[in-house]
Order: structure tokens, then sequence, then C-alpha cells
């Protein structure tokens, strides 16, 4: 039977090593202890991995990451993508309190994937997507669409983890990897794409829908 844990891989083995730190803390004294316990607490919430119920719509693009969306634009992607024209891309900033876990915005198959070391400036700066270390992973759905979503690192974070592989077929909100302690996505999407919401707007992994590919 595959019983599937309320939080990450990544929290569980770190929650592991924070308990042993708790328990020495509890051999020093009760309050100790109760600090000890705050902290393997606090682990696991940060990698907590909730299920998501994801929409039926085909043609849906849903949010690969809980947060808020942070720009919505139409601009030529950086170079090293090779995605050419304009696009429209959609920028989901994470921060420490988010679920950070990132899911597949679409249903199709894992063309390319990219990684290009950085820096770890702020998110929230235009530079980042341009300076920052990110992982980019291109996907196309079964009508030929390209989508491409781009994990960006931040000022806290400073590892990305992507579980999936060139070849890949994903479902639409399949987990993909995770972002640890805040940081940013960016989802490129056609030109002709809908997008559905807002700036401001805060997102969920796998539910949200950000736009129509119809």
């Amino acid at each position: 039977m595959d019983i599937r844990l309320p939080f990450d891989k990544d929290g569980g083995k770190i929650a592991g090593a924070v308990a042993v730190i708790a328990i020495f803390l509890g051999s020093i004294g009760p309050n100790m202890g109760w600090l000890g316990f705050l902290m393997v607490v606090g682990c696991l919430a940060f990698f907590r991995d909730p299920e998501r119920v994801h929409p039926s719509r085909e043609s849906a693009v849903v949010s690969p990451a809980d947060g808020i969306v942070l720009k919505i634009s139409q601009c030529e992607p950086p170079a090293e993508l090779g995605l050419e024209g304009e696009w429209k891309k959609i920028s989901i900033f994470m921060s420490i309190f988010n679920v950070h876990v990132n899911r597949s915005p679409i249903a199709g198959v894992v063309e390319r994937m990219l990684y290009v070391p950085g820096r770890f400036f702020n998110v929230t700066l235009d530079k980042a997507n341009e300076y920052n270390e990110r992982r980019a992973t291109f996907m196309r759905t079964s009508n030929g669409t390209q989508v491409a979503f781009v994990q960006i690192a931040g000022l806290l974070a400073r590892r990305i983890r992507c579980d999936v592989v060139e070849g890949q077929s994903l479902e639409l909100g399949e987990r993909v990897g995770i972002i640890r302690f805040g940081s940013r996505v960016d989802v490129y999407l056609p030109i002709s794409a809908i997008v559905s919401v807002e700036e401001g707007q805060v997102t969920v992994a796998g539910e949200t829908i950000l736009a129509d590919l119809a």
C-alpha cells in the first residue's frame, strides 16, 4: 500500500536531523526541549505537501506554485530559453509561508530542461530572471502547444529540486519539485493564451487557473 506523507521528502530528512537537535536540547532542560519541539513542527510546516484537486478542463493552465501573482506581462524571454518572439509571462512570488512544492502547469510531455547557475537577488526584481540561479522546464501539450516554466532561486532560496526528466509525461497539477525558503516561478505562455488571473491575486498550486490555451 502506497502511503503519501503530508510533507515533502526533503522535509522528513531535515525534520529528522532537527529532531536529534531537539532531543539534545531537551536533555538540557524542559524549556529548551519545547524550543526543539517547535523547531521540528516548524520544519514540517514549511515542507508541507497537501493534496490538490486540479480542474478537469484540458486547455487550462494551472499555477505551478502557491503564492501571489507578482506580474503579468508580454515580453521576449531571455535568449537562453530559446523561445522566439513575444510570449505572455506570469510571475508568481512564493514567501516562506507558502507551500513550496511546485506542480506542472499543464498536461503534456517534458521536451527539454535547462539549468542556469547564478546569483540570489531579490526575486521581486526584474533582473532576477536573468541573473539568479534558475531551472527551466519546457513542455508541450498533446495538440502541440508549448509552455515553459522557470523555477528561480531568491535571497533565501538556495536549492531548486526538480524531480522530472526529459521525455516524461506529466498530468495537470502533478508534482515536479520544490524550491526551498521562498522564491519565484515564471510561466511563459503563447500570445494566444487567455489569462484569467490578475496581479496581486493569490494562487494555489495545481488548482488556480492562470490561463486557457483553447
